[in-house]
């Protein structure tokens, strides 16, 4: 691949993605080039760790959740994979991520949760309690929305 459609392709991926049935395609011919060239690319760039994710960036309120909450779990470690892949099979959970415990705060396990309200996302947060055993947590409400956005390079 040569440098020019490298630039490209890395523009192209940090702009608005296109909401088309087959998005790769159009970002292909956009640039130039052909589908399978492109995926190529970002495959090569996945493997090689330069490009960690695409992902979608959903303002929770505009689209009808008003009541947003991260809650930070205490999990065994011995016991994350069985946990986490509970928490991710309720439709409600956008997140699960696990992170390393600090001194003053030995939570390890992150879940975003979305509801129309406060009072059923904190139903939702009690069975998932229940279904995973987990008693340990803490609940923090989003209390505004931020501007979401992604690092954007400019100068290649």
């Amino acid at each position: 691949m040569d440098v020019f459609h490298e630039k490209q392709i890395i523009l192209k991926l940090q702009d608005e993605f296109p909401l088309v049935p087959e998005p790769y395609k159009k970002i292909a011919d956009d640039i130039g080039i052909p589908e399978k060239e492109l995926l190529d690319y970002i495959t090569e760039l996945k493997n090689n760790k330069t490009l960690r994710r695409i992902g979608a960036v959903l303002n929770h309120r505009t689209a009808g959740f008003p009541a947003n909450a991260m809650v930070a779990w205490v999990v065994p470690a011995e016991r994350i994979k069985e946990v986490s892949d509970i928490m991710i099979s309720i439709p409600q959970v956008s997140h699960c991520y696990e992170r390393e415990v600090l001194k003053n705060w030995n939570y390890n396990i992150y879940t975003m949760i979305h509801s129309v309200s406060f009072e059923l996302c904190d139903k939702l947060i009690k069975q998932i309690s229940q279904m995973t055993n987990i008693n340990n947590y803490e609940v923090l409400y989003s209390t505004k929305e931020l501007k979401k956005s992604s690092m954007v390079y400019s100068g290649i």
